[in-house]
Formats: structure tokens, C-alpha cells, sequence
């Protein structure tokens, strides 16, 4: 992420002083006219720019050559001041650089300090994550054989609050018999669905009957699989620095997206800094954009 923004930078600048090459080509060779121009004033509305020129007539080269040199150097200026607001979204702070602002050094600041942040919280988070997910694999499910897959956050967010799986099947081989022990995680969703479908959760309706298949179905796509059995049961301690881990990653995930906010928040607030300074000061600085008047009538 650091890396495209510095080239986006780069490019972006390499754009904005190019703008000197093109001005500096209007003001090279010969003075096709030889006569004096005035620029009588240069006012920047919504981005049109409107020039009075006066002619004259025998005046030097070189009068007329200078004259054309500050035209260009002013159209060079007015160009890269139009891009102050793309260049502070690409980069914060490379706007208000074009512009001669000092506040740029702020808006870099706080660039920097954001990416580091969420850098660091991020690997922070990704590590207590293998911590706690390595704390699952070796210790609660380490007695269900050696076929371990990683789960999603739902799982591990569930051997938080519960000191077994239990069983998916009690009796393997035909329809699936739910574990009926309510301690466990597979036993307290098949309460559940009992509770939600059935008109009584402790009376079995018909196996072929509507209300017993949607409670089912609701066992099955909640219930914990064999390969994902897990077992605290003489482990409470492992258990508690399950849990703490789990917390710090968490904790640090959070970290990670106030930080990314923040760089999202600079971004844009750079932008819209210079889209206004650029309103107000006008393409040619010096407060050729617009202002704000008022009165007050006194009778």
C-alpha cells in the first residue's frame, strides 16, 4: 500500500512540474510579434480563466520575449495549482506542497504515522490469530486425529464459551442423531432447534414431519462436524489463555481499521483542504478566486 501511493506521488508530481517544460516551449524562439503585452488581469471562475491583452506596437524583443516568459510562467503556475486537490487525494499534504503551504508537513505526518499503525496493528492481530488458533489445533483438539483443518470465526469464536463440542452423531450409520447433552455445543444448537420448531422441545413429533425436519436441518447447518471436535476437559487453564488471545487479536483487528479510517480521513480532508484554499486564492494565488462579502444596513 505504501509503495503505490509513493509512485502514485510521483507520478502525480512528475505531472505537475511538467507543466514548466510546456510553459517554458510557449516563451522559446523567435517573437513572432513585436509588440508590448499587458496582461490587464487574469480572474479564475470555476475553473475558466479569462486574460485582457492590450497590443501595442514598436516595442523591443526583448520587452515582448519577458512579457511572453511571465505569461508562461504564469499559465505553468495555474496549471499545477488546478491539480492541488487530485494530488492531496493521491498523497495528503502534496497539494498543500504545491500550493507553499506549510500545513503540509502535518497532513504527511499523519499519513505516515496511519500506515505504521495499521501496519503494525495488522501484524499484531494476524499473530495473536495463529497464537489462538495454534492453542485450538494442539490442545483442545488434539485427541480427534490428525486431521485438523483451520475454521472459520464462528468456530473459534464458539470454543470461547463452551468447554466441548460434543458429538454430531451419536449413532453413526443411518438418519443423524443429535447430541442431546445441552452442556455441549452441538447438544445446546440441537435445543435450540428443538425449542424453535417443536411445540414441545422434550416431545419428538413424526421424523417425516415438517416441524422435525426443519429442526434438523437447522442441527446440521450450525452443528459441529468430527473433524472440527474440540475438547477444554482438563484444560480450563489453556482455556482462559484461549480466550485472553482471542481478546488481543480482537483488539488489535480494531486497532487496525481506526488506523486505516484515519488514513482515509487524512486523505480526504487534504483534498478538500486544497480544493477550498484553491477556491478562495484562484488559480494565480494572491486571492483572485472567490470572497465573501457582507453588509449591514443601518437606518
Amino acid at each position: 500500500m505504501r509503495a503505490a501511493v509513493c509512485v502514485a506521488g510521483l507520478a502525480l508530481a512528475w505531472a505537475l512540474t511538467g507543466a514548466d517544460a510546456r510553459a517554458q516551449r510557449v516563451t522559446d524562439g523567435p517573437a513572432l510579434v513585436r509588440g508590448t503585452i499587458a496582461v490587464a488581469g487574469v480572474a479564475s471562475i470555476g475553473g475558466a480563466t479569462r486574460a485582457t491583452r492590450a497590443w501595442g506596437a514598436g516595442a523591443p524583443d526583448g520587452e515582448g520575449a519577458a512579457s511572453g516568459e511571465r505569461i508562461g510562467a504564469g499559465l505553468a503556475n495555474a496549471e499545477r495549482r488546478r491539480w492541488a486537490p487530485v494530488a492531496s487525494l493521491v498523497l495528503p499534504g502534496l497539494g498543500q506542497a504545491v500550493l507553499h503551504q506549510d500545513r503540509f508537513v502535518a497532513y504527511l505526518a499523519l499519513e505516515a504515522w496511519g500506515v505504521l499503525e495499521f501496519a503494525n496493528q495488522r501484524t499484531e492481530a494476524k499473530r495473536q490469530q495463529n497464537r489462538y488458533r495454534g492453542m485450538a489445533r494442539d490442545v483442545a483438539r488434539a485427541l480427534y486425529g490428525p486431521t485438523r483443518p483451520v475454521g472459520a470465526w464462528a468456530y473459534y469464536e464458539s470454543m470461547e464459551h463452551y468447554l466441548e463440542s460434543g458429538v454430531f452423531d451419536r449413532q453413526p450409520g443411518g438418519d443423524v442423531d443429535p447430541d442431546l447433552d445441552a452442556d455441549t455445543y452441538n447438544g445446546a444448537m440441537w435445543l435450540l432447534a428443538r425449542t424453535t420448531y417443536w411445540a414441545d422441545p422434550n416431545l419428538a413429533p413424526p421424523t417425516e414431519s415438517a416441524q422435525y425436519r426443519h429442526a434438523i436441518n437447522f442441527y446440521l447447518d450450525r452443528a459441529v462436524r468430527p473433524e472440527f471436535r474440540w475438547s477444554w476437559r482438563g484444560a480450563q487453564l489453556e482455556q482462559d489463555l484461549y480466550v485472553r488471545t482471542i481478546r488481543r487479536s480482537n483488539t488489535s483487528f480494531r486497532g487496525a481499521r481506526a488506523a486505516l479510517g484515519a488514513v482515509l480521513a487524512n486523505h480526504l480532508l487534504s483534498s478538500v483542504d486544497a480544493f477550498v484554499t484553491l477556491r478562495v486564492e484562484g488559480l494565480e494565488g494572491g486571492g483572485g478566486g472567490f470572497a465573501l462579502r457582507g453588509s449591514l444596513p443601518i437606518r
